[in-house]
């Protein structure tokens, strides 16, 4: 993946002429990590690090399946430290506000075991004190964060901006926003918006009428210039004929005038269960390419152990 600069996205904030005297398009990067797990996978093939079938129980009863296994967090926090983005947009991300309601002896040998009010979420231990983080309405798994170089969202300083999102929730589709976005003050009075998508799961009539309102909901809060990522639960390069949401994602990015930034088709690389392509990054303004981690040549996984169920894509904007 070419880079000419250790943080590219620097330059948005700074003059740059190339050679022949025209201006040099400014570069930042963006990840969208669905950091959750699953039951449905083959721990107990690889248990190096203790994670085995019984720990995916656990996970699932307890954890909601967030990321909340701390070699696991290890591996996420050595991943975003070596090539620290501009936006991250994270889904299932486990909270710790909710260690309170897990039993003591489930938290042993798991984040909730240390953990106590005021200290760092996973996001947090995940992304460091350069970034600062934000969660949908009523949605503390899902969350996206900017790094403090690149900008802020709104007009929150902290660390942590419990209320600087704004969400829609479908009724009948579940509690809280499963579609959120913030708008990310750039230096020199620029802004961008940042919309953040998790897709209702699942293939029965109700979750593709979910997943298409919660589509709608998400393109009607496009303004120039966007960013628009997440995990849509649905491929809208294989499964536009099999599913009425993904036609509807496909035909949004085209009447809102946005382009997607990573693949699709039936040739896109999968960054779900090695088989779809349901994690995706569209803009109006912003071009780019993407790379899977660990599915595109030359990158590797997070994770070597079986745990996530999802590989980052990430994508250098310009």
């Amino acid at each position: 993946m070419h880079r000419t600069h250790r943080f590219p996205w620097l330059l948005l904030a700074l003059p740059s002429v190339v050679a022949c005297g025209a201006p040099e398009p400014p570069q930042f990067s963006v990840v969208t990590y669905n950091t959750g797990t699953t039951e449905g996978l083959p721990h107990d093939d690889d248990v190096d690090d203790g994670y085995t079938s019984e720990e995916a129980a656990i996970s699932d009863q307890y954890y909601g399946d967030g990321l909340a296994w701390p070699p696991a967090i290890d591996a996420a926090r050595a991943f975003f430290a070596e090539d620290p983005p501009a936006l991250v947009g994270f889904q299932e991300m486990f909270w710790g506000g909710d260690c309170a309601n897990i039993p003591a002896e489930q938290r042993v040998g798991w984040f909730c075991e240390t953990w106590s009010e005021g200290d760092a979420t996973v996001a947090q231990e995940v992304l460091g004190a350069e970034y600062q983080l934000a969660c949908h309405p009523g949605k503390n798994d899902k969350c996206v964060a900017v790094h403090r170089d690149f900008g802020h969202f709104g007009d929150c300083e902290d660390a942590v901006c419990p209320d600087v999102m704004e969400g829609a929730e479908v009724e009948g589709c579940g509690s809280g926003a499963r579609v959120a976005w913030v708008d990310v003050n750039r230096p020199g009075d620029t802004r961008l918006r940042l919309i953040s998508v998790h897709g209702s799961s699942g293939l029965t009539t109700e979750d593709k009428a979910c997943r298409t309102a919660q589509f709608e909901a998400a393109f009607a809060a496009v303004e120039l210039p966007t960013i628009l990522l997440g995990d849509l639960n649905t491929d809208p390069g294989r499964w536009t004929d099999l599913d009425e949401s993904a036609a509807a994602f496909s035909a949004a990015v085209e009447a809102a005038s946005l382009h997607f930034v990573t693949e699709v088709g039936e040739e896109a690389e999968p960054t779900y269960a090695g088989v779809v392509n349901i994690d995706h990054v569209v803009s109006d303004v912003f071009v780019g390419s993407c790379v899977t981690h660990g599915i595109s040549e030359g990158t590797a996984p997070v994770y070597e152990p079986v745990y996530f169920d999802h590989h980052p894509v990430r994508c250098e904007l310009q």
